[in-house]
């Protein structure tokens, strides 16, 4: 039996017939009889079609920071579209707000648009400009967004296709790309100090940018190797390549200044979305002057209709104030390590062989090996079958994290430490469950 109930199943049934696969991203799709339809959602809770309460680990894969449907941010947005929603020209509230992220994140200029994907596209397109260079580097197993450039060697692409680590393959992640633009993308090991090193010392002058996820954001949150992000920075630097820091989960999520403030890094470039808004559409791309100002009208292309729209910079206006004036980060921080250690316990006492990875914010864990998973190779030793069938025992008692390992467990804000009790227990009778079956 899966997880939708009557009318759940009757809504999805309905969306079928006008949307491919009843989601409108392929993410949410998880079959014919456990894709859900949510209703509503309160603080760290949702509720699906048919009634049904889970305490949300997903938070719609890491923009609810402060918790659903938060009040003080819903206000902000109901009274700053009463005036109009779109203009066609600079508002208050998009100086507001890139004013704040400035501060906030130690940027020097700072420009809005919609989504994480737009952010790493532009980010991209400003780097070659800025370089006059057309390569770049990305790492296996990370997620930059739904740009053709980036959807090789993703985290969802099977081990056996990417190679040997010293000469990795890059693996289209879908149909539909160009077969021209995989010339373009270096994909190298995550955490191989000395492979970007290599590759970077031969063929330099071809390197428009290095891109990183701080924290590999859809591999269970695996960290940064000491050493490892300050040898990008280096290396970028000394070659005159551009460093894009994907903040787009870590951002405003993990430290007020994200992860350049967490890890003491700042990049040439940042890239934000998710927890910016708490769930309203909006992302950024800051960084130094120099490089932000390639930027030129008439010269090098950024727009876009939607960008700095009153909706996403009102609710980001407001989170940004509640992040900086409320004990966000120290709440999340407590319960997150709650968890963190909790989860590691019972995993102990049922003598199940694990490693716990991240930061209290968000973090994941792997299954059946005792070694800290440090890219995408060492992931796939774990056991994802195992993981699976664990989170879904969890979700069948009304607590949610992704089914996929290597999505992270994120934290809001609203999450009380009740609310953890309550995931510890059914996290201690779903292994009884899993043991009995075994």
């Amino acid at each position: 039996m899966g997880l939708q109930g009557k009318k759940t199943r009757e809504l999805y049934q309905r969306a079928t017939k006008v949307i491919p696969h009843g989601v409108n991203s392929n993410f949410r799709y998880w079959g014919q009889d456990d894709t859900l339809v949510i209703e509503r959602g309160e603080g760290a809770y949702i509720w699906d079609a048919d009634g049904r309460q889970s305490i949300d680990y997903r938070l719609a894969f890491g923009p609810i920071i402060l918790g659903h449907g938060y009040p003080a941010v819903v206000k902000a947005v109901q009274r700053a579209i009463e005036k109009g929603t779109l203009f066609a020209w600079t508002t208050p509230l998009e100086i507001e707000v890139c004013e704040k992220i400035s501060k906030i994140c130690k940027v020097d200029k700072v420009r809005l648009t919609n989504s994480g994907s737009e952010a790493t596209m532009h980010a991209l397109r400003i780097a070659r400009a800025y370089t006059g260079r057309e390569k770049f580097i990305k790492f296996e197993g990370q997620y930059h967004g739904m740009l053709d450039y980036f959807m090789f060697s993703n985290a969802s692409v099977p081990l056996s296709a990417v190679g040997s680590a010293h000469n990795p393959i890059n693996v289209p992640m879908t149909s539909g790309i160009p077969k021209g633009i995989v010339e373009y993308v270096i994909n190298l090991p995550y955490n191989d100090i000395d492979r970007l090193e290599q590759e970077v010392r031969a063929h330099w002058g071809d390197i428009a940018a290095i891109i990183v996820e701080p924290i590999m954001g859809n591999l269970g949150s695996i960290m940064p190797q000491a050493g490892f992000l300050e040898a990008i920075r280096s290396l970028c630097t000394e070659y005159g390549i551009v460093m894009i820091m994907d903040e787009v989960k870590t951002g405003f999520r993990i430290a007020p200044g994200g992860a350049q403030e967490f890890f003491g890094i700042q990049s040439d470039l940042v890239t934000y979305a998710k927890a910016l808004g708490n769930g309203f559409p909006i992302a950024a791309i800051a960084g130094k002057e120099e490089v932000m100002m390639t930027i030129s009208p008439g010269h090098m292309a950024h727009g876009g209709t939607y960008s700095g729209n009153v909706v996403g910079t009102a609710a980001a206006s407001a989170t940004l104030d509640i992040l900086s004036s409320e004990p966000v980060y120290d709440t999340i921080n407590k319960h997150g390590k709650l968890l963190m250690s909790g989860i590691g316990e019972l995993l102990d006492d049922a003598g199940i062989p694990h490693v716990v990875m991240g930061v209290p914010a968000m973090f994941g864990f792997a299954l059946g090996t005792d070694l800290q998973p440090r890219d995408l190779r060492s992931y796939h030793k774990s056991d994802i079958n195992l993981y699976e069938h664990l989170a879904m025992k969890l979700i069948q008692r009304g607590v949610q994290p992704d089914a996929d390992g290597r999505e992270p467990w994120f934290l809001c804000y609203s999450l009380t430490e009740a609310d953890v009790a309550r995931t510890l227990q059914v996290f201690e009778e779903s292994l009884a469950e899993l043991k009995a079956e075994n």
